[in-house]
């Protein structure tokens, strides 16, 4: 006999992370290509055999030093917060506290590749509304696309894979006709690279209108993608709908605590994100002049929109030892992380060999 699995998860896409292949460049995943900071990996270190809190012991269910200094850095009240396993985590557990059979979640496509898995995990519908030619999320189109089934919006900015951004007047005007009882989240995984002087400001939607929460990551910009340290930022309300969802004791103790170092590290971090923005111009202007499209990255990564030709790319790419994030699909193209200068050199002599 065979053991009976939900039929919704027939059709339903694993999520496929970027590949690491050895002796490759791996830009497939938009991490920090810097080392891990001494100040981190020591408090990891201790974090590991402290005699009270060591990995023995169960982590602190609502990492609560974390939550104040996270409440210090974004200046919003701890009961306006909630830390997570990434803010992947907290994607899907906003699906769950919001959305069943019958109900739809709206976002921009082709934006993160989760949104639609998460989704359907829980029977829901995934409502796409295509990006502009300018490959920005469309605003008021998705607004137009908001029915009485729509239970949850996700507005990623910059958005990936194109790295564009949505503008602040834009947003607020969104936000100004979706229903109050729809939940919006501002997906600001990428918030440390944006330098556009218009882009909106999550934290302040979030802490000011009941149905925003703004979702932020230390993977990317702080580097701890291989601990998985997310946090939300929203109405009290809407915080204690995650807690309810949430997997028990998912930020392990070691996370917490390279969570709390990096954060007292960020003037030291800094440096770093100033670099890859200016390594992203680079790239960009590079790509451009080899006669490429490419939109304006807000993030930290490039988005070619090859459409069919890119798995071609993607395999042109490997050839050369680079390895890049492909979406092979009628919406797809090519997204490629910021990486170290010798590594956006090595792509970009790989991009200048792909026969166009």
């Amino acid at each position: 006999m065979t053991v009976r699995i939900r039929s919704a998860l027939d059709t339903l896409p694993a999520y496929a992370p970027g590949r690491s292949v050895p002796g490759a460049i791996k830009l497939a995943s938009n991490e920090l290509a810097f080392p891990t900071l001494p100040a981190v990996a020591q408090a990891i270190a201790d974090a590991a055999v402290h005699e009270s809190s060591g990995i023995n012991r169960y982590p602190d269910n609502g990492a609560a030093r974390l939550v104040t200094a996270l409440a210090a850095l974004t200046g919003a009240p701890e009961s306006h917060i909630v830390t997570g396993c990434g803010s992947v985590a907290l994607c899907q557990q906003l699906v769950q506290a919001t959305a069943e059979a019958g109900d739809e979640v709206l976002f921009g496509w082709r934006s993160f590749e989760a949104y639609p898995i998460v989704t359907q995990i829980t029977g829901a519908t995934a409502v796409r509304v295509p990006v502009t030619a300018g490959h920005e999320l469309d605003l008021a189109a998705m607004a137009d696309a908001i029915t009485p089934a729509t239970r949850l919006i996700f507005i990623c900015t910059p958005n990936n894979p194109t790295g564009t951004t949505v503008r602040a007047a834009d947003l607020i005007a969104f936000l100004d006709r979706v229903p109050e009882h729809v939940l919006v989240t501002i997906d600001e995984a990428y918030t440390e690279f944006d330098d556009a002087d218009d882009s909106p400001d999550g934290l302040a939607e979030a802490t000011s209108r009941p149905n925003v929460v703004t979702l932020r990551t230390l993977s990317k910009a702080y580097g701890l993608a291989g601990l998985r340290v997310g946090y939300a930022v929203a109405d009290p309300a809407v915080v204690t709908a995650l807690r309810k969802v949430a997997i028990p004791f998912a930020l392990n103790s070691l996370a917490q605590a390279a969570a709390l170092a990096a954060l007292g590290a960020r003037a030291e971090l800094a440096p770093r994100w100033q670099q890859v923005v200016a390594e992203r111009t680079r790239v960009h202007a590079a790509l451009r002049e080899l006669g490429y499209e490419v939109p304006v990255s807000r993030a930290n990564f490039v988005w070619l929109p090859l459409r069919e030709r890119s798995a071609e790319f993607a395999a042109h790419s490997e050839q050369h030892k680079v390895i890049v994030r492909a979406f092979a699909d009628a919406s797809g193209g090519v997204r490629v992380s910021i990486g170290a200068p010798h590594e956006n050199d090595a792509f970009l002599a790989a991009a200048a060999a792909f026969p166009r």
